[in-house]
């Protein structure tokens, strides 16, 4: 009897063991039944629309144009360059000659603007300030001056600025200062009462002497 009850003990301490164990075991995982997808439970992150992503990853709408082919470096420039001119070039001896001569050519000037002897005074222009006085835009412009607009005077030509403008307002030029603006070029002052400085003329030099330009 005895023993009998040992064995019995024994057995319910082998069954009370197993179902211990297999309550503690995680239950076998089941194959999935064919045809089905599973479906992760941490799935990765998506990335957002390009509207929600940050602007320096948002691609670009405007299309890529491709750079110009342009030449690196400094571009050459066209055709040859003046050399700049430099007034201490000019020595006070050529000054003074140039000056005198000048001084000389507008006293001659004054007296044949006084005798009103238009081709005498032709004489003196350079041909492209010739030209200039003569063109129906210039003559236009002067005779919308006020006096002479005052007096209903109409330019037609060259001789009618002679006559009209000229003869009346440079009588009595007098050359008080040169200045030169290239080797062969002066503008010629005059010196007011104030002792301002007044352009008279633009004078060029030439293979005949000097003559006037502006």
């Amino acid at each position: 009897m005895i023993y009998t009850m040992k064995r019995f003990a024994a057995v319910c301490g082998i069954v009370l063991c197993f179902l211990i164990s297999c309550k503690d075991d995680p239950p076998a995982k089941q194959p999935d039944p064919p045809g089905t997808t599973r479906t992760q439970s941490n799935p990765q992150p998506v990335n957002p629309p390009a509207s929600q992503q940050p602007a320096s990853q948002q691609p670009s709408s405007q299309p890529q144009t491709p750079a110009a082919n342009t030449p690196a470096g400094p571009v050459a420039p066209v055709g040859p360059v003046a050399p700049v001119f430099d007034p201490s070039t000019i020595s006070q001896e050529q000054k003074d000659t140039a000056k005198l001569e000048i001084q000389q050519l507008i006293q001659r000037l004054n007296g044949i603007i006084r005798d009103k002897n238009y081709n005498s005074w032709v004489s003196y222009l350079d041909t492209s300030y010739f030209s200039m006085i003569n063109s129906r835009e210039f003559l236009d412009r002067v005779s919308k001056s006020a006096i002479l607009v005052k007096q209903k005077i109409v330019l037609n030509s060259a001789r009618d600025y002679f006559n009209h403008v000229v003869v009346p307002s440079r009588t009595n030029d007098r050359v008080d200062d040169i200045e030169f603006i290239s080797q062969n070029r002066v503008k010629a002052y005059t010196l007011n009462n104030e002792g301002n400085r007044l352009r008279l003329y633009d004078l060029e030099k030439n293979g005949t002497g000097w003559k006037i330009i502006n």
